[in-house]
């Protein structure tokens, strides 16, 4: 029980900060297109990540912070085209794996293949699934097996801030 309070405490200071931080984030292109001069990979350095994301971006992309739920750009997006990592441009979903799961997060039922890495994750007293972008190393959020039995059964439950939507084209 002291466990779920504390757990339950976290996660709402959590929210609370990252609301206060909200409304001081501006929206940026990729890392390729905000700064061509940065090598785009696992080994690039928190100086040159610091140069080319937002707050925002920086803390869940590296720090693997998590956003508010319900809040994110890409929570009820719909549209047909590819979600890439917002740090490097990796293709990471296609827009027909996205579902609707009601948790407050963009949701998939699949990754492209080769597009992300799994990490074992016992943060906060839970065991976990930690997605991360193949490329960069980016955190993108948790995958986990409540997702629709009629496709994969995976719940990929995505930040919002860690991928860009690209539009297909017409």
């Amino acid at each position: 029980m002291k466990k779920l309070v504390v757990i339950a405490l976290l996660l709402t200071l959590a929210a609370c900060q990252g609301q206060e931080k909200k409304n001081a984030f501006v929206k940026t292109q990729t890392v390729q297109q905000t700064d061509k001069n940065v090598k785009l990979d696992k080994n690039t350095t928190d100086a040159d990540w610091k140069k080319v994301l937002t707050e925002e971006q920086y803390q869940v992309l590296r720090q693997k912070a998590t956003e508010r739920p319900f809040t994110g750009e890409y929570y009820k997006h719909f549209e047909k085209g590819v979600y890439v990592c917002a740090a490097c441009g990796n293709p990471l979903f296609k827009s027909d794996a996205k579902f609707d799961s009601s948790c407050g997060w963009p949701s998939f039922d699949q990754a492209i293949k080769g597009s992300v890495i799994y990490k074992e994750d016992k943060s906060l007293s839970m065991n976990r699934t930690e997605v991360m972008c193949a490329n960069c190393g980016g955190h993108l959020g948790h995958v986990f097996d409540d997702g629709p039995e009629e496709t994969t059964g995976n719940r990929f439950c995505t930040n919002s801030v860690s991928i860009k939507f690209i539009p297909a084209k017409k």
